[in-house]
């Protein structure tokens, strides 16, 4: 994948409704060939961005282009791209055969032409045994298929897929994400999906756009967004973090040592910092330190008083508070050897060298990311 071969281009794009701002100048491309996803909590922007790829949507300002071409004013059937939504809209007098040749068959090309493409393109979703069959005798995850089949069917620069797999149940949503992605390797056209769900996005995505309130906040490829997040709203949002506020004491060696406002020290290595980010003594800045990169036990660390453990099969999350009230969250390796820490407890959790990462600012809620149901309904 050659990313700096833009199919999808976004050059200061605003859209604007009255006095409300939708999306605020959004500037990045999508490569050939690219599984890019837009992310973000519900209205922060990434359908009405999707919706102006599509040409459902004008922009206020800024220009859209595809192929190099402006088709900010083009209207939706006359832009080489696809639209797959969460409701399929498949023909339902139709066969699966005969939804998947209505673009085709809408193109004027000779019937040779129509069943190679469909035939090929059922191929590819699996679905060449049920090309008789109609829509009602499918199941969600066949449905979803033919859909896709039926959008890419005409080669388009670009499909667009509006959460597409938020109507299927955990499961069989888990195993699309595996699905889409074959797919779109196979057939190596550029899939432009939105989605809400921080997981669809890291386990199918080449690279991510993480949007709130209207504005891109990152992007960049799912370890890099992860690892290393440029703003508190990325961090909190991708994944679960504690997130633990201080000031910055002193800069050593390239090494950097936080006061934690809940007592402890945190010694942060050189180069882990978001890049805006100011180093001197004073500034107040956020420790990132992930749950999974937290153990149990080590001379230095984080004190906490335990107030729940979950066993989760493989790992264990135990949640604790600090002495100022701020909790903590940890994701273990069941040890069968160690005794599990009950609530009431109090234990030390350290970290290796490498895990704190520092980004600027103090967060609106401090601790971790995940245990505060009205935090987290909050972000979604």
């Amino acid at each position: 994948m050659d990313t700096g071969d833009s199919v999808v281009q976004l050059d200061k794009v605003r859209k604007q409704y009255g006095s409300f701002v939708a999306v605020h100048e959004a500037d990045f491309s999508i490569g050939r060939g690219e599984f890019f996803a837009m992310l973000g909590p519900s209205g922060c922007g990434k359908t009405t961005t999707l919706k102006m790829i599509a040409g459902f949507e004008e922009p206020t300002s800024g220009r859209i282009l595809l192929e190099g071409e402006d088709v900010s004013d083009v209207p939706p059937h006359k832009r080489n791209v696809n639209t797959v939504f969460q409701q399929y809209a498949l023909f339902p007098h139709m066969s699966v055969f005969d939804n998947v040749a209505f673009g085709p068959r809408s193109k004027k090309l000779n019937d040779t032409e129509v069943n190679r493409r469909v035939r090929e393109m059922l191929d590819v979703v699996r679905l060449g045994d049920f090309a008789s069959r109609r829509p009602a005798q499918l199941s969600g995850g066949q449905q979803q298929r033919v859909a896709l089949a039926r959008a890419l069917v005409n080669y388009p620069s670009a499909l667009l897929l509006d959460e597409p797999l938020a109507a299927l149940d955990l499961k069989l949503r888990e195993a699309m994400q595996i699905e889409l992605k074959r797919i779109q390797r196979e057939v190596g056209i550029t899939f432009v999906f939105v989605t809400h769900d921080q997981g669809e996005a890291l386990t199918m995505s080449d690279r991510i756009a993480v949007m709130s309130e209207g504005r891109v906040e990152q992007v960049g490829a799912p370890f890099d967004i992860y690892s290393r997040p440029e703003s508190l709203f990325v961090a909190g949002f991708i994944g679960s973090a504690n997130l633990l506020p201080g000031t910055i004491a002193s800069t050593d060696g390239g090494s950097t040592r936080v006061d934690l406002a809940g007592g402890a020290q945190v010694v942060v290595p050189a180069g882990n910092s978001a890049d805006n980010v100011s180093l001197s003594s004073g500034t107040r800045v956020t420790v990132m330190i992930r749950p999974e990169q937290l153990s149990l036990g080590g001379a230095t660390g984080l004190s906490i008083d335990v107030t729940d453990t979950v066993f989760q099969g493989a790992t264990l999350r135990l949640v604790g508070r600090m002495s100022n009230g701020t909790e903590v969250s940890a994701v273990l390796p069941v040890d069968p050897q160690r005794v599990t820490p009950v609530p009431g407890n109090a234990v030390t959790l350290s970290w290796h060298q490498s895990a704190p990462y520092l980004l600027d600012g103090w967060p609106d809620n401090a601790g971790s990311t995940t245990t505060n149901v009205d935090n987290v309904e909050a972000a979604l």
